[in-house]
């Protein structure tokens, strides 16, 4: 049975200069209050409030970047309790999931999953032991008797991990019936939503002509043609302006941008709607839409994120039977100077356009994104992203786009994640690599101490604030 030794100095440099000046950097950031500008969380569950389940429901369920683990090492998602599309038998049995856990999670060693499992262990949880075959069921209990107290209902935890605003991502037509409930509540907790559309704006998803009815409802109109479709768009984003939304954000597969003639847009729209849309038809939509998405940001000031480069669903027979997210979606080779360009030249120069761009191609943040951040005054970059949300990760996208964009056309950190338990154990990691960063760049004497101090704040919590306008 292994024990958790969550070292002080865990992260830093082993030099001992560097490490020394690490330690000091994160003393003074790691009580600051985070700032979740990005994520996944459900606002059911603090609307609702209500106790988790069990460890199983809590840790395993929603976190995809577990279960992915597991299936590789050919472990069915069934047996992992993930609900299929039709209904078909899972299993249900939560204590049984957990084992299977807790006997493989010797397959985290080294990965930023288990970084933050072993923070949500040891910090949160207050377990000290490892999960391993023979304790599986002893921790089980353990964690389950703690989750029926009050200080473990998700407002408690919220104000326990000194969260001081979380942003959800939610769909065009969402009624926002739970943010609502928040904001209603005698709650102080800032939960505020996001607005993706890309539901609504994929026009060869599955599904998409019900999306589109979604968002007739929703906005209370009829959507017949491009223009009645852009205007639904701008009453939803007002909608959402309303319940506290500060930005949207579209996940797409390409950064293509490109401006057709709104003849143009309604002809693909109005085949679209008959099914007969093509992916050449997609592909000048979505690369059109995310230039009305900027130019409807400039108008109402919601800051616009852009989350490309994911062949979303490589795996076909996870997602006929598992749906969206399930941990198969893979990065992509990406390119960013030339898709970018008309949408840039006709907004990056602009005042009042604020444009966070992303990536899964690290390869171009050297090339591509640190150049065009470091000359646009309307684009940021966002922080290491998905699979390079990581210790390595995080490291490497400093050293790839400081020299050229420096820190401040960044925007520090932010968790991206579903599962809620993981948000401290995120930022904490987060905010340990940008201490032994800045540590690095202090011994090599190319900042000093104090520089680094006020950096550390910067990036641990300043600079998601005010690139999100929350």
């Amino acid at each position: 049975m292994s024990v958790f030794e969550l070292h002080p100095d865990r992260f830093f440099d082993p030099e001992p200069k560097v490490r020394n000046i690490a330690r000091a950097l994160y003393e003074n950031v790691k009580n600051l209050p985070i700032i979740s500008p990005h994520g996944h969380v459900d606002p059911q569950l603090l609307a609702d409030n209500l106790p988790f389940p069990d460890p199983t429901e809590l840790l395993l369920i929603p976190d995809h970047y577990i279960f992915r683990m597991l299936y590789s090492q050919g472990i069915p998602l069934e047996k992992l309790g993930v609900p299929t599309i039709d209904g078909s038998h899972v299993e249900k049995d939560h204590r049984k999931i957990w084992q299977i856990f807790s006997s493989n999670f010797h397959l985290f060693t080294g990965t930023p999953t288990g970084a933050w499992l072993e923070h949500e262990f040891a910090e949160v949880l207050e377990i000290n032991k490892k999960p391993d075959a023979d304790n599986a069921m002893r921790l089980y209990d353990e964690i389950q008797e703690k989750l029926k107290s009050p200080e473990f209902r998700p407002r408690a935890l919220f104000e326990q991990f000194n969260i001081e605003v979380l942003s959800t991502t939610d769909g065009a037509a969402d009624s926002l019936e739970h943010h609502k409930t928040i904001l209603q509540s005698a709650w102080d907790g800032r939960v505020v939503p996001a607005f993706r559309p890309d539901a609504v704006v994929n026009i060869l998803m599955p599904g998409w002509k019900l999306e589109i009815e979604k968002l007739e409802k929703a906005s209370g109109m009829e959507i017949t043609s491009f223009q009645s479709l852009i205007l639904a768009l701008k009453k939803r984003r007002a909608y959402f302006k309303k319940m506290g939304a500060t930005s949207t954000d579209q996940g797409v597969f390409s950064p293509f941008t490109h401006k057709l003639s709104e003849k143009e847009a309604d002809t693909i729209f109005q085949r679209a709607l008959k099914g007969q849309a093509n992916i050449n038809d997609a592909h000048l939509f979505t690369a059109h839409m995310l230039m009305e998405m900027a130019c409807m940001s400039i108008d109402d000031g919601l800051v616009m994120q852009i989350h490309p480069g994911s062949l979303r669903n490589h795996n076909n027979a996870i997602f006929k039977k598992f749906g969206l997210d399930k941990g198969c979606d893979i990065p992509v080779q990406t390119e960013y100077t030339n898709n970018l360009r008309t949408l840039l030249n006709s907004y990056g120069n602009n005042p009042g356009f604020n444009l966070i761009v992303f990536t899964l191609d690290e390869a171009t943040y050297t090339r591509e994104l640190a150049p065009l951040a470091g000359h646009y005054p309307a684009m940021k970059l966002g922080p290491a992203w998905w699979f390079h949300d990581s210790i390595e990760g995080m490291a490497r996208y400093r050293q790839m786009v400081t020299e050229t964009a420096g820190f401040y056309n960044t925007v520090g950190f932010n968790d991206d994640t579903r599962a809620f338990l993981s948000i401290p154990s995120r930022h904490d990691l987060s905010r340990r690599i940008d201490s032994n960063y800045l540590a690095r760049q202090v011994a090599r004497h190319i900042i000093d101490i104090e520089e680094a101090k006020v950096l550390g704040k910067v990036l641990a919590y300043s600079l998601a604030k005010e690139a999100y306008k929350l």
